[in-house]
């Protein structure tokens, strides 16, 4: 008498059953991470893209101000403005964009760089107030990358460790870019706590509907 034979009919079908539902359990419970992390994913660049587009609303404001007390710095200005529109583009992936990102960055040191050179840029009211809205936005962005790139690091460890990236092969699901900018970049706009608080002022966007 075989083992098979010797034990009751409903256990083998138990032991059959666990055999062959197991792998699809979990195959459905791997893919539901992976399409939920994808998700997540696509959420929290939206909350990066948001905060990105006030930047862009907040840089010609900013470039105008400059210019009002600049107005020869005229090469600084055309990059900057330059820069913005090659940020705002469209981007293969969320590294290309974070590279664009960090330039632009650059190119509003170069302004601040400017503001350090005329006392009265500095202590105008109208671009301390852009200089605090910038640094929120600065921190809002920050806040977005770090969930981003944390869902990203979820997803990349799915796509390439075994099993889980047996699943990600089969449906599709790929390593992302992580959305990182350079080290110098990330400490051009100072930290809003470090800012002293002046009245907001409306973006570009809020201007233009007025």
């Amino acid at each position: 008498m075989t083992l098979a034979q010797s034990l009751p009919a409903g256990l083998v079908l138990v032991i059959v059953g666990g055999v062959v539902l197991l792998p699809i359990i979990w195959l459905i419970a791997t893919y539901n991470r992976l399409a939920r992390t994808r998700q997540h994913i696509k959420e929290s660049w939206a909350d990066i893209d948001v905060e990105l587009k006030r930047r862009y609303d907040l840089i010609p404001n900013l470039v105008e101000t400059v210019k009002g007390y600049a107005s020869h710095e005229k090469e600084v200005l055309e990059r900057v403005t330059a820069l913005r529109a090659k940020a705002q583009s469209a981007h293969a992936n969320a590294g290309e964009h974070a590279a664009d990102e960090s330039s632009l960055l650059m190119g509003l040191k170069s302004l601040f760089v400017i503001s350090e050179r005329y006392p009265a840029l500095k202590a105008d009211a109208h671009f301390m107030s852009l200089q605090q809205e910038l640094a929120l936005t600065e921190d809002r962005i920050a806040a977005a990358r770090r969930f981003f790139n944390a869902n990203v690091r979820e997803m990349n460890q799915l796509c390439q460790t075994i099993p889980s990236s047996v699943v990600a092969s089969m449906f599709g699901f790929k390593a992302e870019s992580f959305f990182e900018l350079a080290n110098e970049a990330e400490r051009v706009v100072p930290r809003a706590s470090m800012m002293p608080m002046t009245q907001p002022i409306p973006m570009a966007s809020e201007q233009r509907r007025i």
